[in-house]
């Protein structure tokens, strides 16, 4: 497969131009009538950076424990504004769902964007007592599985509360993005790519972790969500007709198999 394109999902996508769009107008609806009706705090600060913020969205009750939603966008692009409504299905399941933005490519190196997430969940986790589970989508997915490694860069007493990590469509080894165009921005050279992968580490022991993918996603990605299964001997789950960017729409809807694997798998 050409590298050039391997990696490039929106000229594989139908109207992948759109998503962003609907994506936003759908998160601030939701979002809005969530601050109205006051089951969210918006805006809450985990450090110095105008990107350091995450919104915390309540169940009706007591939560049962917190849901962090990490976001994607190839560590490059998005914030959280965009993925208000993918905590629904957990805020419905009676779990509160923080959703962290982050500093990004090239500003931020992946290293330092690990690290600024590893500081999101702990200030969230300040917040909501209780188990911590974590979920993340594509760049999400990688940074998700990196707080699940067994020296991963949670704070002791926050790895200590997880009770499951549910990356999807991770990036689980990033070597060959370093031949990639998005190389360009993101900057990866051998040693940080290596240091960046979850592939190539070994997982928290008695952790569960289960690994979404699209049925139709890019082979690349297929590969990526495999591999890093087979390496973790991790649960692996395809979602069927599902590629890159519809594969986290289940988040929304409290029953949907991506949604129950959260708290049951």
């Amino acid at each position: 497969m050409d590298p050039l394109t391997a990696y490039d999902m929106p000229q594989f996508i139908p109207d992948a131009d759109a998503y962003p769009d609907r994506w936003a107008d759908e998160a601030a609806a939701w979002r809005s009538l969530e601050a109205a009706i006051g089951r969210a705090r918006l805006n809450q600060p985990y450090g110095p950076h105008d990107r350091h913020r995450f919104d915390l969205f309540y169940p009706a009750g007591r939560p049962a424990g917190l849901v962090v939603y990490v976001h994607g966008g190839y560590w490059r692009r998005f914030d959280r504004k965009l993925w208000s409504h993918f905590a629904a299905g957990a805020t419905a399941s009676g779990w509160a769902v923080a959703m962290p933005s982050y500093p990004l490519a090239p500003e931020a190196r992946i290293a330092e964007i690990t690290s600024d997430i590893a500081r999101a969940i702990a200030a969230a986790a300040d917040l909501v007592g209780g188990p911590l589970i974590l979920t993340g989508h594509s760049a999400g997915g990688h940074l998700v599985a990196r707080m699940a490694e067994a020296r991963g860069p949670l704070p002791g007493p926050v790895a200590a509360r997880l009770q499951c990590v549910v990356p999807i469509s991770p990036l689980g080894d990033l070597r060959p993005l370093l031949a990639v165009p998005i190389n360009t921005v993101l900057h990866l050279d051998m040693a940080e790519a290596v240091a960046e992968s979850p592939a190539l580490r070994a997982p928290r022991p008695g952790l569960p972790v289960t690994i979404w993918v699209g049925a139709e996603e890019r082979p690349v990605f297929l590969d990526q969500a495999m591999d890093l299964a087979a390496a973790w001997n991790a649960r692996l789950r395809m979602a069927p007709g599902c590629h890159h960017f519809d594969v986290i729409d289940g988040l929304c809807v409290p029953d949907s198999p991506l949604t129950r694997s959260l708290f049951t798998d």
